[in-house]
């Protein structure tokens, strides 16, 4: 793999709105070793969740996300396809305790865990998913055999196979086809009951704090007109209506709350033929209600693959993380791998960031706009075009997005010895919700020599 880009710089870019502040990092990174002979190439991205990612537990994160990337590659070195190197590596990121997928991810109101997942196949367009399932230890893995099934056409008596499942029909599903269930017991962690516990202690006070200021409202709207007579007297302006209850607040989805609130997990891969595959896997928000579905098992808003074709020049990859709600109403990943068809990757995945998603008409009366992104694109070229013999070779650039404090992500590409992980962070006075961070590179994959 050879990086093509060899500048480090920070430059705050112009936007629309004056409450958003876009960063764009280009990353320096070494050149790797050339391919080997008979060696097969290939590339994966992967995140750990666009939220809040405390310093304490960097160092996991980046673990996890170099453990799934290997897996992928591995995949890849092996000949498989596009779809099982991402589901590769969506299982490691699901198995970790530390991320909000599969085994530990956040419980519901009624302390159980119910996942969302989803992948896409860029050469055949096809996509799988399941949402608000629960009992199986990956999810993810429910999903791509969806997929798969999917594509050996129609069931008996001409019906349609089915492409996304949720609840207990997809829980039946998966045990039906032999992805053995598993123990609820299991995949509740220490961590995940730990903060289960701390959040519904903030719910119930938040509650408490709603019911007081309602019982609040109320006496004074039965002494509303002494309360009239007091303020005149006072000068001050009557607070009949309970006053501001911003102060009050209970915030349950803040950076103070490390308990992985919004860290869905996803990838995205190329494979030596070009194809690109994608996949997210979340456990949702925190004390969501039973059965809440959210963007990870969603058609266009959790991933999008979709292979180079007549309308298509590159080969697009996303895989997204946030809040489910505004991911849904944005149809963020299908945003993005269409802005990605223009020339200027970078300046196109800002402006969708900025323009699609945090001013984005059907999220105007939020108040931040919570998500993240990573993203790759392909197209094949040669090495050198002035060499009519030079083989081609895959021209891949990769970037990663988020509104949120920050983003962990990590990369390889089959010629690489290991990994490379990163904590992007929005940077000191960038307010979440408001602001945009990109970064990324671009390397080349060479064909193997036979």
């Amino acid at each position: 793999m050879t990086m093509e880009k060899g500048i480090s710089s920070v430059e705050v870019l112009p936007s629309k709105s004056s409450q958003v502040t876009a960063v764009k990092v280009v990353v320096k990174e070494p050149e790797t070793k050339q391919t080997q002979r008979g060696k097969r190439v290939g590339f994966v991205l992967v995140h750990a969740g666009a939220g809040y990612h405390s310093e304490s537990k960097a160092k996991e994160y980046k673990h996890v996300c170099k453990r799934a990337c290997q897996k992928a590659i591995e995949k890849l070195q092996a000949g498989a396809l596009a779809t099982d190197a991402v589901t590769a590596a969506l299982i490691e990121l699901e198995d970790s305790p530390f991320t909000n997928a599969g085994m530990g991810s956040n419980l519901n109101l009624l302390g159980e865990i119910e996942c969302d997942a989803s992948i896409m196949d860029g050469k055949s367009l096809n996509f799988g998913a399941v949402g608000a399932l629960s009992g199986i230890k990956n999810p993810v893995s429910v999903a791509n055999r969806l997929l798969c099934e999917g594509q050996k056409g129609k069931l008996s008596a001409g019906r349609i196979p089915p492409c996304f499942l949720v609840g207990e029909g997809a829980f039946r599903w998966a045990v039906d086809h032999g992805i053995p269930a598993c123990p609820p017991g299991i995949m509740a962690t220490r961590f995940s009951l730990a903060a289960f516990k701390r959040n519904k202690r903030k719910l119930e006070l938040a509650e408490k704090v709603e019911t007081d200021l309602i019982q609040l409202k109320k006496r004074r709207q039965s002494n509303e007109k002494g309360s009239r007579v007091m303020c005149r007297m006072c000068g001050r302006p009557s607070k009949a209506n309970g006053g501001s209850r911003g102060s009050d607040q209970i915030e349950l989805y803040s950076s103070e709350n490390d308990s992985g609130t919004l860290d869905t997990v996803g990838a995205v891969v190329v494979d030596q033929e070009g194809n690109v595959a994608a996949a997210v896997s979340s456990g949702g928000l925190a004390l969501k209600h039973p059965g809440r579905v959210g963007q990870a098992a969603l058609y266009g808003c959790g991933c999008w693959a979709e292979n180079t074709g007549a309308h298509t020049p590159y080969s697009t990859a996303v895989s997204t993380s946030g809040c489910g709600e505004h991911l849904v109403r944005t149809i963020l990943a299908r945003e993005c791998s269409c802005a990605l068809q223009t020339e200027d990757a970078h300046q196109a995945l800002l402006e969708t960031m900025q323009n699609k998603f945090i001013g984005s008409p059907f999220l105007a009366n939020e108040d931040g706009v919570l998500g993240g992104v990573i993203v790759l694109r392909s197209c094949r070229c040669s090495a050198e075009p002035e060499l009519s013999q030079e083989k081609p070779t895959l021209l891949v650039e990769f970037l990663w997005s988020h509104t949120t404090e920050s983003m962990c992500v990590g990369y390889m590409s089959a010629q690489d010895g290991k990994a490379k992980t990163h904590i992007s962070r929005l940077p000191p006075g960038a307010v979440a919700g408001q602001s945009v961070a990109i970064e990324g590179g671009v390397c080349r994959l060479e064909s193997p020599e036979s």
